[in-house]
């Protein structure tokens, strides 16, 4: 059935009164529901390390182990969630696993549920699956299988919501965290999460064409830049598939390490705790720039240079780093950082929609959102045993820096992946 054919099927559907593009109106809800994704990343459990491990009389080794199985294991909930979106829609997939999110984060403060080092790993692998991996694929989705010709756009302006979403909720659990208690705030989190739901049966649709409306295409007389829809092992024969996982997921790595260890890191350069909280606010400020300005111009075309550019400043900052000695040089350093971030960051996002198509983008996304997953994991282990060993960070950043690097050239000269005429249905 052809698109136009499919918007025509379904003609009184409510969203084709509204004046604008109801894509728009998912670019919102993924950006929630990507905030909601808090409980299961590193910074939204370390809101409630310190009290939870004298809750439960854990050393800080062995809770490490913990949350490392605990994210390694829960990454594996990327690549059924991606299939699952293929096969039964963003919609649904996306209140399941956000109830699903919210019970297992309400679960972990109920009576004895979390009481030692095994209740809390299972506790970890739930909301960590369901959060940093499940829901992050599903809300990409959310804006992917709506957008093609203004796919960059709409990441630019998912990423900025983001932004700004996980600036408001890790302030407000904080907060809550301090007056509260870890148990009341992170059960009070988990309700929220779980109240998120039902909105998104209400308002998320999984495609234009179930509006009745037509896709955020190229326009018909522009098929230069019409894209194909690969298959999920079309995708995966392609270079391009794996310079963009294994780029995002080297910076995935480097970023949870030296935002994880900053303190420390900034430290063993003479700085102190100042330092730190302007370096992460630098972080942050230019991050949205980065996003702003790389979704502003990113095309099909352009989409893995601009990862290669990404990729060239951080390896910058990474060799520049165990160098720095003086205020400017860290000030350069975190505005290198924070601008790879931004550009990466959006690129990770509509990549895959702009390369691959949207037919089988769930499982696409899935598998890559796996492998970042993994190196978010593994990233705050390598930095932490470069110091262990060596005294100091600086071995592993000048490793990490030829590891990005040698990243960056391959995506400057990848081809952008093609699909035979025998391959095309």
């Amino acid at each position: 059935m052809t698109d136009a054919s499919q918007a025509i099927s379904n003609p009184r559907s409510w969203t084709r009164s509204l004046p604008f593009y109801y894509g728009w109106v998912n670019v919102v809800l993924a950006s929630v529901a990507m905030t909601a994704t808090l409980p299961g990343r590193t910074h939204g459990l370390g809101l409630i390390t310190e009290p939870l491990l004298r809750d439960l009389k854990l050393d800080r080794v062995l809770f490490a182990e913990i949350n490392l199985v605990g994210s390694l294991v829960g990454a594996a909930f990327c690549i059924p969630i991606g299939w699952l979106i293929d096969r039964l829609g963003v919609r649904r997939v996306m209140v399941a696993v956000t109830a699903g999110l919210g019970l297992s984060v309400t679960g972990m403060t109920i009576g004895p549920s979390v009481t030692g080092a095994g209740g809390l790993l299972f506790a970890l692998v739930l909301v960590g699956g369901f959060g940093e991996s499940a829901l992050s694929v599903v809300s990409m989705a959310a804006i992917g299988k709506w957008f093609q010709r203004r796919l960059g756009v709409a990441m630019g302006v998912f990423a900025v919501l983001l932004t700004f979403g996980f600036i408001g909720s890790v302030l407000g659990m904080g907060t809550a965290v301090e007056t509260y208690g870890w148990r009341t705030a992170w059960k009070g989190l988990g309700l929220i999460v779980l109240a998120l739901a039902p909105l998104f049966w209400i308002l998320v649709r999984s495609t234009p064409e179930d509006c009745g409306l037509a896709p955020d295409s190229a326009p018909a007389t522009d098929h230069a830049s019409d894209t194909p829809d690969f298959t999920f092992r079309q995708a995966l024969a392609t270079p391009a598939f794996w310079i963009l996982a294994m780029g995002s997921s080297a910076f995935n790595l480097v970023w949870s390490g030296v935002t994880l260890f900053n303190e420390s890191m900034l430290a063993e350069r003479g700085f102190g705790p100042d330092v730190a909280v302007e370096i992460m606010a630098i972080l942050t400020g230019v991050g949205l720039l980065g996003n702003l300005a790389c979704g502003a111009i990113a095309t099909r075309e352009r989409i893995v240079k601009l990862l290669g550019v990404g990729l060239a400043l951080l390896a910058a900052a990474l060799v520049a780093f165990p160098t720095i000695d003086g205020r400017v040089g860290v000030r350069l350093y975190a505005l290198a950082i924070g601008l790879s971030g931004g550009i990466i960051t959006v690129v990770f996002f509509a990549a895959w929609g702009h390369l691959f198509g949207r037919e089988q983008l769930g499982r696409i996304q899935g598998a890559a959102q796996f492998a970042t997953v993994l190196a978010s994991a593994v990233g705050p282990l390598i930095m932490a045993q470069s110091h262990a060993l060596s005294g100091a960070y600086a071995p592993a950043f000048f490793a990490l820096a030829a590891l990005v690097g040698l990243m960056a050239l391959a995506a400057f000269v990848v081809p952008l992946p093609k699909l035979a005429s025998s391959q095309r249905d």
